[in-house]
């Protein structure tokens, strides 16, 4: 059984910065992309960064230049640094992993952290 943690969200000002965190653990035999979605109240799930195993990364147009993905392919762990937080980046943020793992590859998703921007 394949588990993401996440970890690092909270409440921050406009203007601030948080990082958050995931791991992967489980039986994992490749991570082919990892990253991170996120889902404001009443919008659908969208993408915000994701970072494939040769190391490159998608960004959504909305955090381009102000958040960056990173990953330690050796530990399965992606971060993401988010900096210059805006109120419309409140929403529950989900690690994201396309893997595979005893033959089957698929899609895992994290339980989301909260991330809140307001003054």
């Amino acid at each position: 059984q394949v588990q993401l943690v996440e970890s690092g969200g909270g409440l921050v000002q406009p203007g601030g910065s948080l990082r958050l965190s995931c791991a992967a653990s489980g039986n994992i035999f490749t991570i082919y992309n990892m990253g991170w979605y996120r889902q404001a109240p009443g919008k659908q799930r969208e993408l915000v960064a994701v970072m494939s195993n040769n190391g490159r990364p998608n960004y959504a147009d909305s955090v381009r230049g102000r958040f960056t993905v990173s990953r330690d392919n050796a530990k399965n762990t992606v971060s993401l640094q988010m900096n210059s937080l805006k109120p419309e980046d409140t929403a529950v943020y989900f690690c994201y992993a396309d893997l595979a793992g005893r033959g089957v590859r698929y899609d895992k998703w994290g339980q989301g952290t909260q991330v809140t921007v307001s003054s």
